[in-house]
């Protein structure tokens, strides 16, 4: 129960807001559909499917009275912009030309690309295509995304994984995915590579803890792997313990002293 529903369908409308905001009345709402379905397919070819790659991991849609507004979330916004602002202007004239309509474009930077679940499909999909081992991927990529902030990884690849003649599906998984929790921020996304042997499909989702809740899970990696640096002691000992055992002894040996010199003078006193 609850394997098959999208996290981010379950969410829209509750925790999530629509990826297209707009109304229409019914005589116009199939050709402003078709046409969100046409600029989506445009940037994802334009971006994502040609050299240099964009990395554009959401579009999103306003439809006002006189334009329609597009906002672009990229991991390398460089490429997306061009060099001064030329790429964006050339892409707004192409969407215009599309479309037939006032079309402003913005592009807002991914600041963590581990953590978004498109880009980390995508990324993984990229490997796959190029005979890279699907395990290690899986697992190198679970383990950035926990790098990052993640609270919970989930990745599965289905297909003719290592080019076998029988087709499976292989899951990695770290941490939780609490999928039925409305409160939860799961990102979900598919992607698919097209490989020699056989189309590999790839499913991620990314628990990135509640909504409303600031994530700072990274700080503490960095802390326990500076931690771990600086008490390795010489010969693969702990420094620690070496340094408490030293300073235990060393109170031992100064408890124990004045005693001694209390009963030296007491005898001369008597």
């Amino acid at each position: 129960m609850g394997q098959k529903t999208s996290p981010i369908g379950f969410r829209t409308g509750v925790t999530l807001g629509w990826q297209s905001t707009w109304f229409a009345p019914k005589a116009n709402y199939g050709e402003f559909l078709v046409e969100d379905q046409k600029i989506r397919k445009y940037v994802d070819k334009k971006f994502n499917r040609s050299v240099p790659n964009g990395a554009v991991a959401k579009v999103q849609i306003i439809r006002t009275r006189n334009e329609v507004k597009v906002t672009l979330y990229s991991a390398r916004p460089g490429v997306v912009i061009g060099p001064r602002g030329g790429e964006v202007d050339k892409f707004r004239e192409e969407l215009e030309g599309l479309t037939g309509r006032k079309i402003s474009v913005n592009v807002i930077e991914i600041k963590e690309p581990d953590l978004n679940a498109s880009l980390v499909a995508e990324a993984i999909a990229e490997q796959l295509g190029k005979r890279a081992s699907f395990r290690r991927t899986m697992k190198q990529f679970c383990e950035n995304a926990m790098n990052a902030g993640a609270k919970g990884v989930k990745i599965v690849c289905s297909g003719r994984l290592a080019g076998s003649e029988m087709a499976r599906k292989e899951m990695q998984k770290l941490g939780s995915i609490p999928l039925h929790t409305l409160d939860a921020d799961v990102d979900y996304a598919t992607a698919t590579a097209r490989t020699t042997y056989g189309a590999i499909g790839i499913k991620t989702w990314i628990y990135k803890g509640k909504f409303g809740e600031e994530n700072d899970q990274a700080i503490p990696h960095q802390r326990r792997r500076q931690s771990k640096r600086v008490s390795a002691g010489p010969r693969g000992r702990d420094r620690s313990k070496f340094e408490g055992a030293e300073s235990r002894n060393a109170e031992k040996a100064e408890s124990q002293r004045p005693v001694e010199n209390n009963e030296t003078d007491n005898n001369q006193v008597s």
